[in-house]
């Protein structure tokens, strides 16, 4: 069977395995238990301690619960992706086997959070490296040790470019002769052209 919030594909066993896991809270505790990995997902730390609280009535160990908290970030965080409505989850996961009322309180947080998770998502996919500065030089050579009389114009460049994966920045220097300055120059200005044409 096909569902919206796998991407209409088949449910993954694992999750299947932790819908029964799941069952054995209240549904009160799973809006608490989805109230925090909703936090995870818009960039704020999920609260362990709390978790365990919510989770020692049910018996959970340690594997269980992050079982649990892996299913329920898959769940959330792909139904916010493939934009599948709360209505739409809720009954989803009943044919999965999630009671009803677990369901509700999973759709509930889910559906007064679907503004923010989509926004991150938004900001967080296809992500691509950034440009943090740009430096430049332009240098006048005279002669060089090589040759007495070069009269050439050199540019100088010093970026420094922040990975998509959030790191420190990365530093590159490097200089060019007016040329192969122009070709980069007239390169960039076309692939500008090109992207701006899509958006």
């Amino acid at each position: 069977m096909r569902f919206r919030f796998c991407g209409d594909l088949d449910c993954p066993d694992w999750v299947l395995a932790e819908i029964s896991i799941l069952s054995r809270i209240t549904s009160i505790k799973m809006k608490l238990l989805c109230a925090q990995v909703v936090q995870d997902l818009i960039g704020k730390s999920i609260d362990y301690e709390k978790v365990f609280k919510l989770t020692s009535d049910a018996k959970y160990d340690v594997s269980d619960v992050k079982a649990s908290l892996a299913a329920l970030h898959f769940i959330i965080s792909n139904a916010g992706k493939y934009g599948v409505d709360g209505d739409s989850l809720s009954s989803e996961l009943q044919q999965l086997g999630l009671p009803k009322e677990h369901s509700t309180a999973l759709c509930r947080t889910y559906g007064d959070n679907l503004t923010k998770l989509q926004d991150v998502f938004a900001a967080t996919s296809l992500r691509l490296g950034k440009l943090e500065s740009c430096d430049w030089r332009v240098d006048y050579i005279l002669s060089s040790s090589q040759l007495s009389d070069v009269s050439e114009p050199s540019v100088q460049l010093q970026m420094a470019v922040e990975p998509a994966e959030l790191t420190t920045a990365e530093h590159f220097a490097f200089n060019m002769s007016s040329d192969k300055f122009r070709v980069l120059l007239s390169e960039l200005k076309q692939a500008y052209a090109l992207m701006d044409n899509l958006s």
